[in-house]
């Protein structure tokens, strides 16, 4: 008589959804870079499951504050958001059991701010348009939810070192093994600084001849702060994209392997992220349609050579966008559409 011993297989699932965070594909553009030198990958970031860069961030600052004590079961995580670090740390506080605080600039799209209340997240809104130390700007009021509240732990991104440590950790690594070591320069928006930091910290030293080309926007201080190191207050003046620019001096910049920094605008940026959505099949946000476009620029300056391998980090979803870059009626209102690309725009045909 046989007897049969069958094995069970193991279920090949994640324990939660945070170890889906990291190793986002890389991933070679095509359509968007014709006529360009070079050959042009993008690191797509929209793979992370809270569909943006700063989940990596979020994970690694909370896990080192749990580490080193400093946080402990039934604290509140309090935060300054353009958005995307707010939904990382409420999706990471839901996990991990948090309460979840965040003060949001007013130039975050609804769609973000709505996001970040079905999180769970309570969410200030604070005016986009005034100086850091105004008592009403999302830095002052953050400051002040976390002194009244205790128990509660302020991330503070723009001024915490660990912010470029989980880029240094993983996003340097990543791309430095995606490209085989071929790569010859890096793009990257810059708004706290710590991706465009911590990956060019990590790649300059396996190769200290890559370049790292930074994205800034006009109404922003981080060109002229990296070229002359002095803070002109004069550059700042109100632009619309999220997330990029700043008008403060983020110490979670190194400004010192940053090799250049180049201005995009609004509307160049507005348009460049809808093209990689309609060219790619590639949803992004409009911090990627700035990356795109300052890589035009940098193309146009004589930055490349044929033999160029350039990798331009995408930060996040397009989904964070849809009343605004994706909202034919936002960019009108913009003056971003003239009667040519706005008839091309709008392909909606309403059958009666």
């Amino acid at each position: 008589m046989l007897t049969y011993f069958f094995m069970k297989e193991e279920i090949k699932a994640y324990n939660n959804i945070l170890e889906l965070i990291g190793n986002t594909p890389l991933i070679r553009v095509n359509k968007v870079t014709e006529g360009l030198k070079g050959n042009y990958y993008a690191k797509v970031e929209a793979f992370n499951p809270g569909h943006s860069t700063k989940d990596r961030i979020a994970l690694y600052i909370i896990e080192e504050a749990e580490r080193r004590g400093v946080l402990k079961p039934g604290d509140t995580i309090i935060e300054t958001t353009s958005g995307n670090t707010g939904f990382s740390i409420a999706m990471v506080s839901i996990i991990k059991g948090y309460d979840c605080v965040l003060a949001v600039s007013s130039k975050s799209s609804r769609d973000k701010i709505d996001m970040l209340r079905a999180m769970g997240a309570k969410v200030y809104v604070c005016p986009a348009n005034v100086s850091a130390d105004d008592p009403r700007s999302y830095y002052s009021v953050a400051k002040r939810l976390h002194e009244e509240m205790k128990g509660s732990v302020y991330i503070n991104q723009y001024f915490n070192d660990l912010n470029m440590d989980a880029h240094y950790k993983t996003t340097g690594p990543e791309i430095w093994e995606q490209t085989g070591g071929q790569i010859t320069h890096l793009i990257a928006c810059s708004g706290t600084g710590g991706t465009i930091s911590g990956a060019a910290r990590y790649l300059k030293e396996q190769n200290p001849n890559i370049r790292i080309l930074g994205v800034d926007a006009f109404g922003s201080v981080l060109k002229k702060y990296h070229e002359t190191k002095e803070f002109d207050s004069e550059e700042i003046y109100p632009y619309r994209i999220e997330g990029l620019g700043k008008n403060l001096i983020p110490t979670a910049t190194d400004f010192d392997v940053i090799d250049k920094f180049i201005k995009v605008s609004d509307e160049d940026s507005a348009h460049a992220a809808r093209y990689i959505a309609k060219t790619e099949g590639l949803f992004v946000g409009y911090t990627s349609g700035a990356t795109l476009q300052a890589a035009r620029q940098y193309d146009e300056a004589g930055e490349f050579d044929e033999n160029s391998n350039i990798v331009m980090i995408f930060p996040d979803h397009g989904s964070r966008y849809m009343s605004k870059v994706y909202s034919d009626e936002w960019m009108n209102e913009q003056g971003f559409f003239d009667s040519v690309n706005l008839e091309e725009a709008q392909k909606i045909e309403f059958i009666k």
